[in-house]
């Protein structure tokens, strides 16, 4: 994403000094919801990597390891504590219980793709996991979509930086794909939204008609 707290020049500091712990630890913070760039920090290890400063499967183990490991911490806490926690932080803003029951079924519904693809989609990557555990979804369904989706995000931005770093510099790399994940977000939002946004209008038009 654009906004990040911490910067570039700081993310690859951090980077060059501790090598794929770095790499590990900040794609895992990010799952766990700390406010971590962890496209920036996958698109630097593959950037790193093409300048055979680290291995690319180094790179490419330690940005899977810390993105599947950080999903499941998440869907842990998504399963125990998180439908109640938001439940309550609904009452506080007094949004009713049966939207929220409305959500948690679409999701649940579509579960699956949002774990897997919500890899390259700003927020849900970080989300993904704990809504998977407020929707119930198995814990055996969960880890093989998690999975399968932290390979295959890590392989896509490990390799393309690792490729395209060479050819354009490491900051316009990153912008494009903050770019892309801004948008993939906005499109599963409206994706989202629209259609409940809909049904609602319905049903207060036969309301209001009877």
């Amino acid at each position: 994403m654009s906004l990040e707290f911490v910067s570039l020049e700081k993310i690859q500091e951090f980077a060059h000094y501790y090598g794929y712990w770095a790499i590990f630890i900040g794609i895992l913070l990010e799952n766990l919801g700390i406010p971590i760039p962890g496209e920036t920090v996958t698109l630097i290890g593959g950037f790193l990597a093409g300048s055979q400063e680290l291995n690319y499967w180094f790179v490419l183990g330690s940005a899977i390891l810390g993105a599947v490991l950080g999903g499941t911490c998440g869907y842990w806490i998504g399963r125990y504590t998180g439908w109640e926690f938001i439940l309550r932080t609904a009452g506080f803003f007094r949004i009713p219980a049966v939207r929220l029951e409305e959500l948690k079924d679409k999701f649940s519904q579509n579960a699956a793709k949002a774990v897997f693809f919500g890899r390259f989609i700003a927020l849900l990557r970080i989300f993904s996991g704990l809504l998977a555990g407020i929707a119930g979804m198995s814990f055996g369904k969960f880890f093989v979509y998690n999975l399968a989706g932290a390979a295959v995000w890590a392989s896509v931005m490990v390799t393309l930086a690792f490729f395209v770093g060479q050819v354009v510099s490491l900051e316009q790399l990153v912008s494009w794909v903050g770019e892309f994940a801004i948008l993939a977000l906005a499109i599963a939002t409206a994706w989202i939204v629209v259609p409940l946004w809909w049904e609602s209008r319905q049903v207060k038009k036969i309301a209001s008609e009877d």
